[in-house]
């Protein structure tokens, strides 16, 4: 690895979006989940199917549901979406979680996902971050329309 470019910086110009140009828009939820219910952490199959209900409610298109059941306890399970990405980390033992919720498109609504997990963890508090995410301007033409 060339050292050297480490710290090279990139100006990437990003455009505003405009309405009638295209059905992009991105939404980053990053959220973070305190005083959850440590079995409904730590079962894989609850998890799976939450993510499958939070995706669906956020008006998402479900392709696969990936997860992993680690030892002796904790969760990662990833939706991958049409529109980007549903994905949960559990610490079951400190009664936390990690989930990202990314979608693209107008008619999304990852905040509704967002609500529905805090409520099935059973959280007892929560930091929800949010990120708007606009395309550059150097992908415009490369941009499907809406079909």
């Amino acid at each position: 690895m060339d050292i050297s470019k480490q710290d090279q910086k990139f100006n990437i110009k990003v455009k505003p979006q405009v309405d009638d140009f295209c059905d992009f828009q991105g939404t980053h939820l990053l959220l973070e989940l305190y005083g959850c219910n440590k079995e409904k952490l730590n079962d894989e199959l609850y998890l799976r199917c939450q993510l499958n209900s939070a995706a669906k409610l956020a008006n998402a298109s479900v392709l696969n549901i990936v997860s992993n059941k680690f030892e002796p306890f904790g969760v990662t399970a990833i939706a991958l979406l049409a529109e980007s990405h549903l994905s949960i980390h559990t610490w079951p033992e400190s009664q936390y979680s990690a989930i990202d919720i990314f979608t693209c498109g107008r008619n999304m609504k990852p905040n509704l996902a967002s609500q529905f997990l805090i409520e099935c963890l059973e959280a007892s508090n929560h930091v929800l971050k949010t990120i708007s995410r606009d395309y550059p301007s150097f992908i415009e033409d490369q941009i499907r329309e809406p079909t």
